[in-house]
């Protein structure tokens, strides 16, 4: 039976961002903004997926990773000119120095025809996905999922405009034709002697706008806890999201709002899974310092770029080829 903790970072229950009132969705907002600042990661309940939905993707997942090595590999994301598909073990690095990270993963966006006018203009990420003919039932799951993650993406988005005290349609542009990917993630037990410094994934900072992590019950997130200079554990709690900043909003903030380190430790003795949702925004958007978010005197910390060109630079430092 498995034994559930306390988290030590906020709970937020969202409902209020879908169905309450003005007043209703200012203080849900109030509460993120705070969590934003401190921790830049919270949970939250009221989301609305439908738990079904949720044990569906998990049983997807597990399936996937189930699968032989040779159908796995003819998936491989380096067929895709996207970044859609499989990654084997130890095919990213996200902790400077450390050991490569100790999971293997399958990478979903929006379906986008190859002969879409912007696959031919070479948006990045954008195009068809690759999917397992062996499993005819993961395409319908994974899309479902994807359709509702990002529902709720564009949510929390217009729930952070109100939290930094702007209107609540201010990120409308940046959520128009938004770019966001789907990642299924399977940790493998981690060994009893690992190399000095290996993880399941090192320690790393998101890259796009928010992040909506789905953890299965065995734990091993944590998260960096800047007051406390330490690590502390981010415990699944049943029915709840885990959202973080990613580093393009800490960017479009000025830094106000957080896009802290965390980290990925697998010794439950058991294979782990996870299913982040990264929701990146408009890739053409162009991201400059709120000014709001600068206090009196502050000059804004980042030259201005667009979404696009953010995510690619982020892709850099993890990927020796992604460009």
């Amino acid at each position: 039976m498995t034994t559930f903790h306390s988290p030590q970072l906020p709970l937020i229950d969202v409902q209020a961002l879908r169905r309450g009132n003005a007043a209703e969705r200012q203080a849900v907002a109030a509460r993120l903004g705070r969590a934003c600042e401190t921790h830049g990661f919270f949970y939250i309940t009221g989301h609305g997926i439908d738990p079904a939905l949720v044990d569906a993707v998990f049983g997807a997942s597990r399936a996937f990773f189930d699968l032989p090595e040779a159908s796995k590999t003819a998936l491989d994301k380096r067929h895709s000119p996207c970044n859609r598909g499989y990654e084997p073990l130890r095919a990213q690095t996200l902790e400077a120095g450390a050991p490569p990270d100790l999971k293997e993963s399958f990478y979903i966006g929006a379906e986008v025809p190859a002969d879409d006018p912007r696959v031919l203009a070479g948006r990045f990420n954008t195009g068809p996905n690759q999917w397992p003919a062996e499993l005819p039932d993961f395409a319908p799951v994974a899309q479902a999922y994807y359709e509702a993650a990002y529902a709720l993406g564009a949510d929390l988005v217009r729930g952070m405009a109100l939290s930094l005290r702007l209107p609540e349609d201010f990120f409308e542009a940046y959520l128009q034709d938004a770019a966001a990917t789907l990642r299924l993630l399977h940790y493998p037990t981690q060994p009893a002697q690992p190399a000095p410094g290996e993880k399941g994934c090192g320690a790393h900072t998101d890259f796009g706008g928010l992040t909506l992590l789905l953890q299965d019950a065995l734990g091993g997130l944590q998260v960096w806890d800047r007051q406390h200079q330490g690590w502390i554990d981010a415990p699944p709690v049943p029915g709840s999201f885990v959202v973080n900043i990613g580093d393009l909003f800490a960017r479009w903030t000025n830094d106000r709002y957080v896009s802290t380190l965390h980290r990925v430790i697998n010794r439950s003795g058991q294979r782990r899974y996870s299913v982040p949702f990264f929701f990146t925004g408009n890739p053409l958007h162009e991201v400059r310092c709120i000014p709001t978010c600068l206090a009196p005197g502050e000059a804004p910390r980042y030259p201005v770029t667009t979404v696009e060109e953010h995510q690619r630079a982020c892709y850099r430092r993890t990927y020796v080829a992604a460009a």
